[in-house]
């Protein structure tokens, strides 16, 4: 696929009535992961193989909405492969409290997530970083290169910037293509991916494609509440499923996110004959063996048709992810949501390309104010 943007005559896809630009990037997905995985970055090994050798390094991946939940998706993966210290923070808490998570002594990679890079608090988190940290570098992933993080870091020492190709710059409301496509590369980069796994979560995806009609079945049954449940990893894949369809329904259905084991601890309350759980099964035996237990549990509850399965042997088992771990598969279980919440939006009669048509959210967040550290009279 080029990069240049497919429009819907080229496409033979309508209107935004069934799906819009919204439906052309979750399509892309699996070509934009093989570009990903097939291209070379001369800098990228020299510019990471020094700060990776550190052994007090701290990386912290950050990003505001989904893209601070690519952060939650990664680390699991990253804190293992690399045996470093990882944590996923979310722009918006560093902006608020950054004395609370930045530490002036411990070196620090900060790897940055962003569609357009244009989020207030993205760039003020570098700024933020650089001045409260003694050694910082940036990994920026983005796939606007006109984006104001990206072209503040190009050119840096101390950055590297990454782009995603440029049909993965989503023009749909809701972040898609983009998100995906940034949690490879970071993968790919730092973590345990390779061009052979991405290879295989492409596949799982066009599975998911292929599987178009089942998805419109189950969103015509116009459940208003949606429970999503997933562990480790899967928790970040299950915080960003509820936020994509609570998006795109503009707010009219109701969404939740859990861990299989947390949910039973107040949370499973709120169930009733109109909610679908869908549980994220994770790739590791053991702890796939709770995931089992809530499924069995919610079922006897609810029926079996209020409890969809992703990831294992059931009606949405995902073929050719063996030995892959949950930070990867949730790329592919990904697929599966995004379709999830666009059909749901289209029973819900919303236009997917924009369900805020008034602009009371905006694609882009608006409006933020970044204040200074010190107040005038105030000691801090």
């Amino acid at each position: 696929m080029t990069e240049q943007r497919l429009s819907s005559e080229t496409t033979g896809i309508p209107s935004q009535k069934d799906g819009g630009a919204p439906l052309l990037e979750i399509a892309q997905q699996p070509g934009a992961w093989r570009e990903i995985a097939g291209r070379g970055d001369e800098r990228a090994p020299a510019f990471l193989a020094d700060i990776l050798a550190l052994a007090d390094l701290r990386i912290i991946l950050t990003g505001a909405g989904s893209s601070a939940f690519a952060g939650q998706i990664v680390a699991p993966a990253l804190r293992r492969h690399l045996g470093h210290r990882v944590e996923a923070i979310p722009t918006t808490g560093i902006v608020a409290n950054p004395a609370e998570h930045l530490e002036r002594e411990t070196p620090t990679l900060m790897v940055s997530f962003g569609r357009s890079g244009d989020s207030p608090e993205s760039l003020a988190t570098t700024r933020l970083a650089d001045e409260l940290v003694d050694r910082v570098w940036h990994l920026i992933l983005c796939c606007d290169p006109d984006g104001e993080l990206p072209r503040a870091h190009s050119g840096r020492a101390d950055s590297l910037v990454v782009l995603m190709p440029q049909r993965t710059n989503d023009t749909g409301f809701a972040m898609t293509s983009s998100l995906t496509s940034m949690i490879v590369a970071c993968l790919l980069l730092l973590g345990p991916a390779d061009r052979a796994s991405v290879g295989a979560l492409a596949d799982a995806a066009e599975h998911i494609a292929g599987r178009q009609q089942d998805i419109r079945t189950l969103a015509a049954t116009k459940r208003t509440r949606f429970v999503y449940l997933g562990s480790g990893a899967l928790e970040g894949l299950a915080r960003e499923s509820a936020l994509k369809l609570l998006e795109l329904t503009a707010g009219e259905v109701v969404t939740y996110f859990d861990s299989p084991l947390g949910f039973r601890h107040g949370p499973k309350s709120m169930l009733d004959s109109d909610t679908l759980v869908v549980v994220y099964v994770s790739t590791d035996e053991y702890t796939r063996r709770y995931d089992l237990d809530i499924i069995a549990e919610i079922r006897s509850q609810l029926g079996e048709d209020s409890v969809v399965v992703v990831g294992a042997g059931d009606n949405w088992g995902l073929p050719g992810l063996a030995g892959v771990g949950d930070s990867q598969a949730a790329v592919a279980y990904l697929v599966f949501a995004q379709y999830l919440a666009l059909f749901t939006a289209l029973e819900w009669g919303k236009t997917p390309d924009n369900p805020f048509p008034a602009g009371e959210v905006s694609r882009v967040v608006k409006g933020v104010t970044i204040h200074p550290m010190t107040s005038p009279g105030k000691d801090r």
